[in-house]
């Protein structure tokens, strides 16, 4: 069994668990793991079936989970590329997530941060997305290519609506572009993972053999997933604003005003550093689904009443 998968059925967390489990993993030094640590860790958890995390009396051991986990794709077993590691998504968002609210006085200023932070995350998600149903390279660039046209579009939408019509409400005008983000960050992940619902994903037993591909279990995967990636973006939106609005009311804004951008950037940074090891831990990465619950053909392939698959990140 792949030693990801393994991991991750086996050891069975709890919410606050997985959030520590995945403060570790987000380590930005785990961008940096060469090729061959990485592939002689996967040969020590290859070797040892039966190495837990929890494993004290072995640092090694520790280390290569860390290793495997952080960097390599649960279904393919291939390296993640660097640049869509779990870790690399608060390095790379974050400057994105906060020039795309910075409010523009023309559509051109607003157009490169929209399109750079939805080519981003679309790519994000096709890569560290389920992998284990049958698809060709092209499928995957177009659909990309539309999710990203689509996406940037629909984003820009609000903020043309403020420059045209220019909203006296400051509640609209503050509010309106962190529904905005929350929304499409959720749309996003819907588009670019859409063939896991159309084609089905892999669903399997506790011993990892595969009993079928569901498209009722690809359904559940992306949902879930839009849905932390939603609660990640929107959070990392609103707070900032919040807490810029009660600092526009101080005498320190007052002297320094131009004091604002660094505290919405460093409040920023902030959140997002928080909620991103949440949004990843509020759904387990290998999930759990009732067998009744999947395709009648699936259900006559198993005894068993609990089958598991890979939700993705």
């Amino acid at each position: 069994m792949e030693p990801n998968v393994r991991f991750w059925i086996t050891e069975r967390q709890s919410f606050i668990q997985r959030v520590l489990q995945w403060t570790e993993l987000l380590d930005p030094t785990n961008l940096f793991i060469s090729v061959a640590k990485i592939e002689k860790s996967r040969q020590l958890l290859l070797r040892n079936e039966d190495a837990s995390i929890h494993d004290l009396g072995d640092q090694r051991i520790r280390e290569a989970w860390r290793r495997s986990l952080s960097t390599v794709h649960p279904d393919s077993s291939k390296l993640i590329p660097v640049p869509f590691r779990p870790a690399a998504l608060l390095p790379f968002t974050t400057p994105m997530v906060f020039l795309s609210l910075v409010p523009g006085k023309s559509l051109k200023s607003m157009i490169l941060p929209q399109l750079s932070f939805w080519s981003y995350s679309a790519a994000f998600n096709i890569i560290n997305g389920n992998a284990s149903y049958n698809r060709h390279p092209y499928e995957s660039v177009l659909l990309g290519a539309g999710v990203v046209a689509s996406t940037t579009f629909f984003a820009l939408f609000p903020h043309l609506l403020l420059i045209k019509y220019e909203l006296k409400s400051i509640l609209l005008r503050r509010t309106l572009p962190v529904v905005i983000l929350a929304y499409i960050s959720a749309m996003n992940v819907l588009a670019s993972r859409s063939l896991e619902t159309t084609r089905g994903i892999e669903v399997m037993d506790k011993e990892g053999k595969v009993i079928g591909y569901s498209r009722k279990a690809g359904t559940k995967a992306v949902r879930d997933t839009a849905t932390s990636r939603a609660l990640l973006f929107g959070t990392s939106a609103l707070i900032p604003e919040v807490v810029a609005n009660f600092y526009k009311q101080t005498q320190l804004f007052r002297r320094y005003p131009r004091s604002l951008w660094t505290l919405k950037l460093s409040c920023t940074v902030l959140v997002m550093g928080l909620m991103v090891p949440v949004s990843f831990s509020v759904f387990p990465n290998i999930e759990r689904i009732q067998c009744s619950k999947l395709e009648e053909e699936i259900q006559s392939a198993t005894e068993d009443t609990e089958l598991f698959y890979n939700r993705g990140v």
